[in-house]
C-alpha cells in the first residue's frame, strides 16, 4: 500500500474532517492500495495525552562518542571535522563530543563510546567485549 498525500488539519481539503474531529486530528492520508485497486482515507488521532519526561541522556556533552559517516558523504564529514571531529582509522569511525553529536543532529549515528576502556558501550546500553 502506497500513501500519496498527506493533509495536515489545518489544510483545506481536510476542512471537513477537522470539524468532525476538531483537536484531535493530526492528520489525514490517501492510500492506495494498486493489488485491490482501492483508495483509502484514513486519519491520525490524537485518543491521549498526559505528561512525559524525556530520558536523561547516557553521556554527558564532553563525553567522546564515535560516529559512522560513509565516505561519500562530504558535507556531514566536513561538518564533523569543523566542529572538532577526530578520525579514528584503527576503528573507522569520527570521534567527538556528544554535546557535538547532538548539535550536528547525529545521534542516530553513534556507534560507540571512545576506547577508553577494554569494554564499549553500545547505542541500545549493552556492552561489547
Amino acid at each position: 500500500m502506497l500513501t500519496r498525500l498527506t493533509l495536515r488539519p489545518d489544510q483545506e481539503s481536510a476542512k471537513e474532517l477537522r470539524e468532525q474531529y476538531g483537536e484531535q486530528l493530526v492528520c489525514v492520508r490517501y492510500r492506495y492500495d494498486e493489488a485491490t485497486r482501492e483508495r483509502w482515507k484514513t486519519v491520525e488521532l490524537i485518543i491521549d495525552k498526559s505528561v512525559w519526561e524525556p530520558p536523561s541522556s547516557q553521556w554527558s556533552t564532553e563525553t567522546v562518542v564515535a560516529i559512522r559517516v560513509a565516505a561519500q558523504e562530504r558535507e556531514v564529514r566536513q561538518q564533523v571535522k569543523s566542529t572538532g571531529g577526530k578520525w579514528n582509522l584503527r576503528e573507522v569511525v569520527w570521534e567527538l563530543p556528544y554535546g557535538q553529536v547532538v548539535a550536528l543532529g547525529l545521534t542516530e549515528r553513534i556507534v560507540r563510546t571512545r576506547a577508553g576502556q577494554e569494554a564499549h558501550l553500545l547505542v541500545d546500553g549493552r556492552r561489547k567485549a
